[in-house]
């Protein structure tokens, strides 16, 4: 990468964040100017897959089409959205419900409130609910690790049932807690009827809700994120395989499937590859292995097309500021945390990296105080900013020294 200003660095991520670490900080324009990191521009990158007969989602290199009515591609690692589709529209998860249900139980073991190896029992509620089953037996218990396998792998609405009364004594609570949890981890679109996914009014959730609550699973519980991630599950002598065939395939780790007549085939997956995490979440396809194509195509095509770059680590130095009337000429400018983004494929030939802050800066300043910002610039994607800190305090002149710097003779 060549930086037009009075140096310039390797080309490359590691090379970036490694030349600015050994060389003399970047030199910075006060605001607005910006001094910025330029390269020809190339193609990006395209999945080796046909595009459907679909319709455009929005995605930072255009619009891409899916046969998905509802699409969202989340970058796990950096909240980057790399697919959009319909996100933020009210849609029948159908059993991505379970995902939540999951979230409420997965958090009831992870205080002790439940155990893997608790026994609960079925009731003529649970034993008698429709749709897809793990075939509880009627007037027995059932381990909850069963059960969560049961729910996740062969997506059992008798199982949902089970936990839901065991947890909370009965499935309104149950969905009570769902509720009131939503809002808390960021959910903007869900309301639940009932812990199935089964269809009801006033139930629904948004393709991006349906990732945040992956990510979530993910992050917030990742002793038990394995179990989205078994190929099947052997109950009552009967073997069931999982009903995602991203995960049947080894192309994704976790996490579930979904149909209704109101949502269509649904899918959530999720893949780590060389330390990149992807989420995907489609709905509305309109069979079973539609909705596999799809979901395996816009996978390969999220890891074909965009990477993650550190740009700098936390505590860096990325520039020293001049400040004014401060007991310090200058203030290095640091990375408050490590600088890392989701960017397309080939970035270092199509970006624009600067600094920006006023300058000079007024004394006294802070240690951790925010002043200034990292920007980065990439066709088709708008700018990104991420604060910078002050990497130490500088105290503010006397009146002597204030007075000295007004007529040039002082130390700032």
């Amino acid at each position: 990468m060549n930086v037009r200003t009075r140096r310039s660095f390797c080309g490359g991520a590691a090379g970036f964040a490694a030349c600015a670490s050994l060389a003399e900080p970047l030199t910075a324009l006060a605001r607005p100017h910006r001094h910025l990191a330029h390269a020809k521009k190339g193609a990006s990158a395209a999945a080796d897959v046909a595009a459907p007969v679909g319709t455009p989602a929005n995605t930072p290199l255009g619009p891409f089409d899916t046969v998905a009515r509802w699409a969202y591609i989340l970058d796990y690692n950096t909240g980057a959205v790399l697919l959009d589709k319909a996100a933020e529209e009210r849609m029948a998860p159908s059993s991505l419900t379970k995902m939540m249900t999951a979230y409420i139980v997965f958090g009831m073991l992870a205080t002790g409130r439940l155990k893997l190896e608790q026994q609960l029992p079925v009731s003529e509620k649970a034993w008698r609910t429709q749709g897809s089953k793990m075939f509880v037996p009627l007037g027995q218990s059932i381990a909850v690790s069963d059960l969560i396998q049961g729910m996740v792998i062969q997506s059992g609405n008798d199982a949902c049932i089970v936990l839901a009364e065991g947890v909370a004594g009965s499935e309104e609570r149950f969905v009570a807690m769902m509720n009131e949890e939503a809002p808390k981890i960021g959910l903007e679109n869900s309301h639940f009827m009932n812990v199935t996914g089964l269809p009801a009014e006033g139930h629904y959730m948004s393709a991006k809700d349906v990732a945040t609550v992956a990510a979530h699973l993910i992050r917030d519980f990742p002793q038990y994120y394995h179990f989205f991630g078994e190929t099947e599950f052997l109950f009552n002598k009967i073997r069931q395989g999982n009903r995602n065939v991203l995960v049947d395939k080894g192309l994704a780790d976790g996490l579930k499937t979904g149909h209704t007549d109101a949502g269509g085939f649904g899918l959530c997956a999720s893949s780590n590859r060389n330390g990149n995490r992807i989420i995907v979440v489609i709905n509305g396809t309109s069979s079973s292995n539609e909705r596999a194509h799809e979901g395996e195509r816009l996978m390969a095509w999220a890891f074909a097309n965009f990477e993650n770059a550190t740009l700098f680590r936390k505590g860096q130095v990325v520039d020293h500021a001049a400040v004014w009337m401060g007991t310090h000429k200058t203030v290095p400018l640091i990375a408050g945390t490590d600088i890392t983004m989701t960017m397309p494929t080939g970035w270092q030939q199509r970006s624009h990296i600067a600094v920006d802050y006023p300058s000079p800066v007024m004394a006294p300043i802070a240690e951790g105080q925010e002043c200034g910002a990292i920007v980065i610039s990439s066709p088709g994607m708008a700018d990104m900013r991420l604060p910078l800190q002050a990497g130490q305090s500088v105290g503010k002149l006397g009146i002597f020294g204030r007075a000295l710097t007004r007529i040039g003779y002082g130390p700032a």
